[in-house]
């Protein structure tokens, strides 16, 4: 009987530490996807930056470059690209550029 009990709590402890967590995390990333808007700069799966033009029910129209439109799954959207605050007090939209070093 004790080495029953020790299973259950091995496995709820498991249950604990490993789905739920991952359940928190695709939920709020099935959230972000379901928020993008028309005008959001997005970082698709395969690491494009781009903006939404336009949305559809399980496609987004993203322009990459100027001109240059790709129909993308909804499900390929795998950030939402936020203005970063530099150290200057100044936004950034870019979020691979450094903030100034200071000195």
């Amino acid at each position: 009987m004790g080495g029953f009990l020790i299973l259950i709590i091995l496995f709820a402890g498991a249950w604990l530490l490993f789905v739920l967590p991952a359940r928190r995390r695709r939920s709020s990333h099935s959230a972000m996807q379901d928020s993008i808007e028309p005008g959001d700069e997005i970082i698709t799966a395969g690491g494009l930056h781009g903006h939404v033009r336009s949305l559809e029910e399980s496609t987004v129209q993203v322009e990459i470059a100027p001109g240059v439109v790709v129909t993308l799954d909804r499900r390929a959207v795998a950030a939402v690209a936020r203005e970063v605050l530099t150290e200057t007090g100044q936004f950034s939209e870019n979020l691979d550029e450094k903030p100034p070093q200071p000195g």
